[in-house]
C-alpha cells in the first residue's frame, strides 16, 4: 500500500518539495543501522525476547500503556481523582473543538533519566477522537525512554494506538496487529541517535500522521523522506472520521514510590524558562485541515496537572513557526 494523497504534496507520486529544514542540522539514524538494512520487501522488527514479556505485569498487558494515559485538559472529574487512579502526569499543548486529519512536529530529543523501572518518559503526538472514559480513539507517535517496555533506558521511536481507551485494544509499535508497516529502513522500538545534549548540540525528529481522504487510513511518516505505514481505518470507531482534539507534549509515570514525587525527568529534565539548548522542544506543530492542507493550530491551549513539577510555554516565531519549550525534572523542592 501507499498512501493516495499527502499533505505536503498534491499525490504522493510528486516529487517532494524542497525542504525548509536547516540545513546545519544533523541527519538522526537508528543505532541498528550500523549493522546493515533490510532488504526490499521486508521490515525491521524488534525482537521480543523472554525476558521483555517477564518484566510485564501480565503476559495480556505485555506493550500496553495503562488506562487514563491520555490528558484531558478539562476532566469531568476533579484532578486529583484522576492523579491517584493513574500517577502519569503530562505538560501538553493542544487544540480542539475542530475536525482535524493529521498533525505534525518537529520534536526535540533528550535521554530524560527514569527514577523506577516502571517508570516512563516520553513526548509524543496524540491524534483523539471519541470519549475519554470509555471509547476514545487515539494514535501516538513520538519517542520514549521505558525500562519495563525494553529492558533498557534508550530513548526509542514509538508509535500506540487504542480504540477503547486503553481497555482491550492497542500496543506499542508492532506488539500487537494494527500498525501496519511498509518501510525496511527505520524500525519502530529502535534506539535514536544521536541525542541533544544540555547547553550543547541539540537534535530533532519529525513525524507527521495523516488521515488519507480516499482510503480512510492513518498514516505516518518520520523525517522528510520516511512514510512508515499505516494504521488500517477499520481499527477505529471515531477516527473513522476525523480527530476532535490535538495533543503534543510530554508525559511521565509518577509512581511515588517512596512517598515522594518522582524524579523521572521530562523532556531534558529542564523548565521551559531555560530555552533554547537547556529545555526541550516541539517546533512547527501543525494540523492537517479538512482540505488536506497543513496549517498552524488556532486558539492553542497548553495544560500540566503540576506546573511546579513539570510545565509548558507556547510561543511563535519566524522559522520555529508555532512551537513551545515543555518538561521538568519532577521532585524539587517546589515539588516535593
Amino acid at each position: 500500500m501507499r498512501p493516495n494523497f499527502h499533505p505536503e504534496r498534491k499525490t504522493f507520486g510528486e516529487s517532494k518539495v524542497s525542504s525548509n529544514s536547516n540545513s546545519n542540522s544533523k541527519p538522526i539514524t537508528q543505532l541498528w543501522q550500523k549493522n546493515g538494512m533490510c532488504s526490499e520487501g521486508t521490515i525491521p522488527i524488534r525482537r521480543t525476547r523472554t525476558n521483555d514479556i517477564l518484566r510485564a505485569s501480565s503476559v495480556q498487558n505485555f506493550g500496553k500503556k495503562k488506562q487514563k494515559s491520555t490528558p484531558q485538559p478539562k476532566p469531568a472529574k476533579p484532578l486529583p481523582d484522576i492523579l491517584t487512579q493513574s500517577g502519569h502526569q503530562h505538560a501538553i499543548a493542544y487544540v480542539e473543538g475542530g475536525d482535524f486529519y493529521g498533525a505534525k512536529a518537529t520534536i526535540n530529543v533528550w535521554d530524560p533519566k527514569i527514577q523506577q523501572p516502571n517508570e516512563f518518559s516520553l513526548s509524543q503526538i496524540w491524534i483523539l477522537a471519541g470519549a475519554f472514559g470509555q471509547d476514545l480513539n487515539s494514535i501516538e507517535a513520538g519517542w520514549q525512554v521505558s525500562p519495563d517496555l525494553y529492558g533498557d533506558n534508550n530513548t526509542r521511536l514509538f508509535t500506540y494506538w487504542t480504540s477503547d481507551a486503553y481497555q482491550a485494544t492497542g500496543c506499542y509499535n508492532l506488539l500487537c496487529s494494527g500498525f501496519i508497516q511498509i518501510n525496511n529502513g527505520i524500525a519502530l522500538g529502535a534506539s535514536i541517535s544521536p541525542l541533544s545534549n544540555y547547553g550543547s548540540s541539540q537534535y530533532d525528529i519529525s513525524i507527521l500522521v495523516w488521515k488519507d481522504p480516499k482510503e480512510g487510513n492513518w498514516w505516518m511518516q518520520f523525517g522528510n523522506d520516511h512514510v512508515l505505514g499505516y494504521w488500517p481505518a477499520p481499527l477505529f470507531s471515531y477516527l473513522t472520521e476525523s480527530a476532535s482534539m490535538i495533543e503534543w507534549g510530554g508525559e511521565v509515570v509518577n509512581s511515588e514510590s517512596d512517598g515522594q514525587h518522582t524524579s523521572t525527568q521530562m523532556g531534558s529534565g529542564h523548565f521551559p524558562d531555560e530555552g533554547f539548548g537547556k529545555a526541550s522542544y516541539f517546533k512547527n506543530i501543525q494540523v492537517v485541515d479538512g482540505d488536506n492542507k497543513l496549517r498552524a493550530p488556532k486558539d492553542l491551549g497548553t495544560y500540566t496537572e503540576k506546573d511546579n513539577c513539570y510545565n509548558v510555554k507556547t510561543g511563535n516565531a519566524g522559522d520555529w513557526g508555532t512551537y513551545f519549550y515543555y518538561g521538568g525534572p519532577g521532585r524539587n523542592p517546589n515539588c516535593p
